[in-house]
């Protein structure tokens, strides 16, 4: 704690108001004094009281005994009156900003779950108040969201870790030989280490904001035909059909390498989740103003209580399995950072287990009427399925 110097709220108060009676009652003994007698003085001539008399002296002196005393009263009262209500107001001000000042001390040690009552002291302190509370809330939200966020970074990259570890001293016991099978093994965790850098580093430039959108004139059917061919072996090595359709529309107006990268970590969910002899379905369409694209699958699907969730980090409908497949579980969480950056949204919808899966991305077909790079401001939250 550091030491107090100066006057303190409670004197500030005090001295002002007392400063304010002070005035007034100079200013009311002056006009008393100036104004007061010349009028006394004319009323006792009209009461037939001779000029110059006795009757009109002593009549003057009570006339200024009385004016003094009463004004010297009415200013005590006054400053009595106005220590006992600055002393209680204070006294409750001083209260209020203890306790906010405490709170923020606390917010700044960590303590986010810390929150301040109203003062009822007017719609300004009220304000402040719930302004506090609300950092405080924002906060603490951020802070539970940085400590699961860590957790889970920790939990994902401890997996591929551990089978590299295993399989390193197994190769050093001699258990195991350095054959394609090993050498495969060894690289499909390194890949997953590799891909879930780039998601995680991905995802962190964008709710950064340092991912600049440079929205362009893009050909629709030439960016599904490309994303069909990057795709195409990968589909083939799982034996899951891939069918695009998106020839007929006119252009979107969007970022190209973005809505690229949107649409990449869409097909590559439903990979995922979709066995051998599935179907996954690419589809662009314009409706009205907007161009939509769907990525529709025959997959594993989502159940009703995992959707309101689906594009939040590290959220895994079913978490044992999607470790499994190598998901990094923020995918998901870069498909909507990216789609809203370009002004756009995107949703999902299911029938449930077992039933598929529907991703839809909605962007503007047209050019917006301020049409420039603009920089991603990132909402309050932001995974994979």
């Amino acid at each position: 704690m550091t030491a107090r110097t100066g006057m303190g709220m409670r004197r500030r108060l005090l001295l002002a108001q007392t400063l304010v009676l002070l005035a007034g009652g100079v200013t009311t003994g002056l006009v008393a004094a100036v104004v007061g007698p010349p009028l006394f003085r004319d009323h006792l001539h009209q009461a037939g009281v001779a000029h110059n008399s006795n009757e009109q002296f002593h009549a003057e002196q009570a006339y200024r005994a009385a004016t003094a005393l009463s004004i010297a009263v009415a200013i005590t009262v006054a400053v009595l009156t106005a220590f006992v209500v600055t002393a209680y107001l204070s006294r409750r001000l001083q209260r209020s900003i203890a306790e906010l000042s405490a709170a923020a001390s606390a917010v700044a040690e960590g303590h986010y779950d810390i929150r301040v009552a109203s003062p009822r002291l007017g719609d300004e302190f009220d304000e402040l108040a719930t302004a506090f509370n609300q950092m405080a809330e924002r906060l603490q939200s951020v802070e539970s969201t940085r400590r699961r966020m860590f957790g889970d970074l920790a939990h994902e990259i401890r997996t591929p870790v551990a089978v590299l570890e295993a399989y390193l001293e197994a190769v050093e016991d001699g258990v195991k030989t350095l054959n394609p099978e090993t050498i495969a093994m060894l690289r499909e965790q390194t890949a997953r280490l590799v891909h879930f850098s780039a998601d995680a580093a991905a995802l962190a430039q964008v709710e950064e904001s340092h991912t600049l959108v440079a929205p362009d004139w893009v050909d629709t059917a030439d960016l599904v035909s490309a994303v069909n061919v990057a795709f195409a072996d990968r589909y083939a090595a799982k034996n899951v059909t891939l069918h695009t359709s998106g020839g007929h529309t006119g252009p979107v107006w969007a970022d190209r390498q973005r809505l690229t990268q949107v649409l990449g970590n869409l097909l590559d969910n439903a990979l995922r989740h979709t066995p051998a002899g599935g179907r996954v379905t690419l589809t662009a369409a314009q409706r009205g103003a907007d161009m939509i694209f769907r990525v529709e699958d025959d997959g594993e699907g989502i159940g009703a209580e995992h959707l309101p969730h689906l594009f939040e980090r590290f959220y895994r409908a079913d978490t044992a399995r999607d470790r499994d497949h190598g998901g990094s579980g923020i995918g998901l969480a870069i498909v909507k950072a990216l789609t809203e950056a370009q002004g756009g949204s995107v949703d999902v919808s299911s029938r449930g287990a077992g039933q598929g899966s529907i991703f839809t991305v909605t962007l503007p077909a047209h050019t917006p009427p301020a049409a420039h790079d603009v920089r991603y401001e990132p909402s309050v939250s932001s995974s994979s399925k």
